[in-house]
């Protein structure tokens, strides 16, 4: 139905930043989110955006990382600065077909997957 396709990712040093895009297609869902799951530990949610714009992020990465989306390129971005290596993990984008928008709730469509290093 939907196809997340996630790139970006890449090794960076602490305190640098990255972009990471999910082209969707052939549309994007009412929610949309970036999670990320590092090797020791559980998957977690990073950041959601409505289809409408209201955002939501973990505590762990709030004021740090940046959802966005461009509607005409069905393209949701997560611009990440100030990157710790606590960060490193890979990042999945994921689609939720709803109106309610939440970190915590199950998603639809999900991408492959892409893999952020953050060295000390």
């Amino acid at each position: 139905q939907v196809q997340l396709v996630e790139t970006g990712g890449g090794s960076v040093q602490a305190g640098g930043s990255l972009r990471l895009s999910c082209a969707a297609s052939p549309e994007s869902g009412y929610c949309m989110a970036w999670f990320r799951q590092a090797p020791g530990k559980e998957r977690e949610g990073v950041a959601s955006i409505h289809r409408y714009a209201k955002t939501d992020y973990a505590d762990s990465v709030k004021g740090r990382f940046t959802i966005s989306k461009d509607d005409a390129k069905n393209t949701l971005y997560l611009q990440m600065s100030s990157l710790k290596p606590e960060d490193t993990a890979v990042y999945y984008c994921a689609a939720r077909l709803s109106t309610v928008c939440s970190l915590h709730r199950e998603y639809n469509y999900w991408g492959q997957g892409t893999q952020v290093t953050v060295s000390s």
